[in-house]
């Protein structure tokens, strides 16, 4: 027997980890039993993330009719439309949860949900932040009769629950109103909605207090229904608003799902970790609790939102005109702007995004349009709102408390943007063009801030399970066949604040229900988008 001396044997070691080490990294290879691929699609040789999170496996992947027929090493037989998958990433198709798309999916121009689908995007989430359609069936109807290119899931809007039932008033609501709304949360849940949303710094739902949210909750609750809240509060008070939406949850009994978690505002910068601190105590103690975020500094509301005090915005546009004629009410609502103008740089963090009256003023922000104008910010906030009002960019976030959200494995990714077309009258948020491809190639492939797995996790797998959306969200034998396939290198966010009208690149093809969306980068013309209902969870007696 030859003795070896341990630095020998320990550099031996070392080398044979070396050599073992790229085996090890190297995606698996997916072993199954042999399909045969009489017709459909078959991607040969793909990199394959399933949605779960866990690492990446080597195969092919395929589809027949709208489904995922087989995963593994699949036998060819007839003659299927063979794509070459290698060096390319097969994901489920991305479903985003947070979107405002609601009249854009029913209109000629953006039905087909362009900038969506060229970020990987299958399926996207309507009716948020208290704000769409109130009748889901007609909404249903509408966007089936023409055709529509994404699959769209809806959550009944409690803002216009509460404006049909009683208007934009600023009290509790009577016992008949609230019997009104929660009739109105009912028939949405029957007709195929997947929960309810509150928008709570919206009117008219700001003027609504926890007991009334806790009773539609219920509403939703017994459908088996989720809910989801753009909380009261995202800056200075967003711990005081996530413990509200968390006790809604838990008298109400109703999964409850924070919208574009964040802390807005300098004064509120690094609170984001006691947010992530009270959910992860809350799913401890097992309440169901997620979140989702979309990976920008900025956020985008309309002005008034932004900056006119709640008190003020109560009754019609007209009221609120009125107020400015009587010198005191003027006095309170310009002392209330100043005030909210404090931690946004007077004006400066504020973008203008769309102005009708005066589109080159989109793009610009509230200081610099002062500036120019020559006149005082709180005179030009009243002039705007005078005309009509204005969508805004609000530069509010810190990029520290944007990753440490991201990396939660209970955020998923959502962009509160919508379906839309370029123009050239508005600037806004890139999140409609760009938010997922930032989030996976930005985050993920180029900064490595998180793992890819967790990015397309936060993408697919994660969302489809808030939503309990059955038989999507994964890449699995018998599921829907949502499937984006994109390159590594190319996958990214063209969209910028200052030019974002631009569609996202990498991506090589998108199936929706099985059809092909994206064909080698070109979009199809294809509308294979599905309304998808939610189905109520059988009781047992």
């Amino acid at each position: 027997m030859i003795a070896v001396a341990p630095a020998v044997r320990r550099q031996h070691g070392f080398v044979f980890l070396m050599l073992l080490l790229p085996l090890l990294m190297a995606p698996r290879v997916l072993a199954e039993e042999p399909a045969r691929a009489a017709d459909g699609y078959l991607l040969r040789g793909a990199t394959i993330y399933d949605g779960s999170g866990k690492p990446p496996v080597k195969g092919d992947l395929l589809i027949r009719g709208e489904r995922i027929v087989a995963l593994g090493m699949v036998q060819v037989e007839g003659k299927p439309v063979v794509i070459d998958a290698r060096g390319l990433i097969v994901a489920p198709g991305f479903i985003d949860l947070h979107t405002h798309s609601d009249d854009a999916m029913t209109q000629t121009k953006t039905r087909a949900n362009l900038n969506y689908l060229t970020q990987g995007v299958t399926t996207v989430v309507t009716g948020n932040c208290g704000a769409g359609p109130i009748d889901v069936a007609a909404y249903f109807k509408k966007m089936e009769d023409t055709g529509i290119g994404s699959n769209v899931v809806h959550l009944v809007p409690h803002n216009a629950v509460r404006r049909k039932a009683m208007g934009n008033v600023n009290r509790p609501p009577t016992a008949q109103e609230l019997h009104r709304m929660e009739a109105l949360v009912d028939q949405g849940m029957k007709d195929g909605a997947y929960g309810m949303s509150t928008g709570l710094i919206y009117n008219p739902g700001t003027y609504s207090k926890t007991d009334e949210l806790i009773a539609l909750a219920r509403v939703v609750s017994r459908h088996g229904g989720l809910y989801a809240s753009h909380i009261r509060n995202e800056g200075t008070g967003v711990l005081a608003a996530t413990e509200e939406a968390l006790t809604i949850g838990r008298e109400a009994r109703v999964p409850v799902h924070i919208s574009h978690m964040k802390a807005s505002g300098q004064k509120a910068w690094g609170k984001s970790a006691d947010q992530i601190a009270m959910v992860l105590r809350a799913r401890k103690e097992g309440q169901v609790v997620t979140a989702d975020q979309y990976p920008y500094i900025a956020s985008s509301t309309s002005l008034s939102a932004t900056l006119i005090p709640t008190r003020f915005r109560e009754g019609s546009a007209k009221d609120f005109l009125e107020r400015l004629k009587d010198p005191e009410q003027e006095k309170l609502i310009r002392r209330g702007i100043e005030a909210n103008l404090q931690d946004k740089d007077g004006g400066a963090r504020i973008r203008l995004a769309s102005y009708k009256p005066n589109p080159q003023w989109s793009g610009k922000t509230l200081a610099e349009l002062a500036r120019t104008e020559k006149k005082n910010v709180v005179d030009l906030v009243l002039e705007i709102e005078r005309n009509g009002g204005a969508g805004i960019v609000n530069f509010g976030m810190s990029e520290e408390d944007v990753r440490q959200i991201m990396k939660q494995t209970f955020v998923a990714t959502a962009s509160d943007g919508s379906a839309r077309v370029p123009d050239e009258v508005s600037v806004p948020h890139p999140r409609s063009y760009g938010c997922f491809p930032r989030k996976i190639g930005r985050y993920a492939l180029q900064d490595q801030v998180i793992s890819l797995e967790h990015a397309i996790r936060s993408a697919s797998g994660l969302p489809a399970d808030i939503l309990r959306l059955p038989e999507r969200g994964y890449l699995r034998k018998g599921y829907h066949a949502d499937v984006v396939v994109f390159d590594p290198h190319k996958f990214r966010d063209v969209a910028t604040f200052e030019m974002p009208h631009q569609y996202s690149t990498g991506v090589r093809y998108l199936f929706v229900n099985g059809q092909l969306a994206i064909k080698e980068g070109v979009f199809t013309k294809i509308y294979a988008g599905k309304v998808l209902r939610h189905q109520e969870p059988t009781r047992r007696d």
